[in-house]
């Protein structure tokens, strides 16, 4: 990279490519702990190049997700705090993908800024890589634009872009389902990355005290426990196919449980979830209770602690339970699948 390239024009118009030099510098030891065998270019580059490894994979399917955090950055800016949303990112990404049965294999971020400031970049950079690591993804590219003008300086915005590979005998594609299979809740971390207008309505972030400890948090306070980052869910999701027919998995997202359930059903089922089974986090009845949002609404909006389900046979319910709970995760049944074409019923 020729880092002998300085423009005062630039410069002067706010736009410092001499930080971008900096920043990519104090990336490079974090960007370190996400390469795979697959990777086979340096950080730089116009492009990311990786080398598909398609051993054991008789016809393999690319599956593509992007996404961004939102408007939980706006939390990060509040507190001050930036080395988790890139986590966010990432999980958002990856989450998708693997809900067809794909492996992650390289993702790219994009960071927007008002103020290239290397040390925060780093910060946002240092949490992409976490998530990339947690997921067994390299992180093969990204680009930073500094915006002035555009980006009030202390703020910016993150988006990423990830791709993954399954074989295309394995794509989950609920085709095999049937009445009578079971729904298992896999916990959420927390909101995750989603439904953040909402959450810092009922708040009022800007102008309330979010830093407070409550006892209600469990000692925590409203800002660090909306900034868990979300939660990745591909190493127990890769562990449970290896072992048990998976027949469908949802990524509770914007929407709740009414929009991305169904998603994964095929018409004529429906799923039906029992509420009193779903372990409902603190924050969100503290949100419910706050902005006196009504039970399906929270239902309609959040993951009220439940990340993604994933619905097998009956038969291989407790099978899986234990494969998931050697993976880490306190899954957990919520429901069954019925006949019906209301798609979903909570009750």
């Amino acid at each position: 990279m020729n880092y002998s390239s300085k423009s005062d024009a630039y410069a002067s118009a706010g736009v410092d490519i001499t930080a971008g030099y900096r920043a990519v510098e104090l990336m490079k030891s974090h960007i370190a702990r996400t390469l795979t065998a697959g990777v086979c270019s340096d950080v730089g580059g116009f492009g990311g190049l990786f080398e598909l490894d398609l051993e054991g994979i008789e016809h393999p399917v690319l599956v593509s997700g992007t996404d961004g955090v939102g408007t939980k950055l706006k939390m990060a800016f509040l507190m001050d705090k930036h080395d988790t949303v890139g986590i966010d990112c990432v999980a958002m990404c990856v989450n998708d993908i693997i809900c067809c049965g794909a492996k992650p294999l390289f993702f790219l971020d994009y960071i927007a800024c008002g103020k290239n400031i290397p040390e925060r970049i780093e910060q946002i950079v240092a949490g992409v890589c976490e998530g990339c690591v947690q997921s067994s993804a390299a992180l093969i590219g990204g680009e930073t634009a500094e915006m002035p003008g555009f980006y009030e300086e202390d703020e910016y915005d993150l988006a990423g872009f990830s791709v993954g590979v399954v074989d295309k005998k394995d794509i989950i594609n609920n085709k095999e389902m049937r009445e009578g299979d079971v729904v298992i809740a896999l916990p959420s971390s927390g909101v995750h990355s989603n439904g953040f207008s909402l959450v810092r309505k009922v708040f009022d972030v800007e102008k309330n005290d979010i830093t407070a400890p409550l006892e209600a948090l469990g000692g925590r306070s409203i800002g660090e426990t909306l900034l868990t980052p979300t939660k990745i869910y591909v190493r127990p999701i890769l562990a449970l196919m290896e072992e048990v027919r998976v027949k469908g998995i949802s990524h509770i997202t914007g929407g709740g449980f009414y929009e991305n359930i169904p998603r994964s059903l095929p018409d004529g089922l429906c799923a039906r979830i029992e509420k009193e089974r779903v372990r409902v986090l603190p924050i969100f009845d503290l949100i419910r209770t706050t902005g006196n949002i009504s039970e399906r609404d929270m239902f309609n909006t959040f993951n009220m602690g439940v990340g993604m389900s994933v619905v097998v046979s009956a038969e291989d319910c407790d099978r899986a339970l234990s494969i998931l709970k050697t993976e880490g995760e306190d899954a957990y049944v919520i429901g069954s699948i019925v006949k019906g074409d209301e798609k979903i019923i909570l009750e």
